[in-house]
């Protein structure tokens, strides 16, 4: 299964707690923190979720 590079690029300050939620659930904590995950609806969907937060490559 193929993977992706999620990036955190911004600040969880003033966002929804459900947003906050789903950035805990990726393991992002910090900006500039990057994390590799499979490349699966489950995953993608979360990341469709906090696209303006974060910024996605293929590994």
């Amino acid at each position: 299964m193929a993977k992706i590079k999620v990036t955190k690029v911004k600040s969880a300050i003033n966002r929804p707690q459900n947003q906050k939620r789903i950035l805990e659930s990726l393991g992002l904590r910090k900006i500039g923190q990057v994390k590799v995950h499979e490349n699966t609806p489950n995953i993608l969907g979360m990341v469709n979720k906090v696209s303006h937060l974060v910024s996605v490559e293929e590994a």
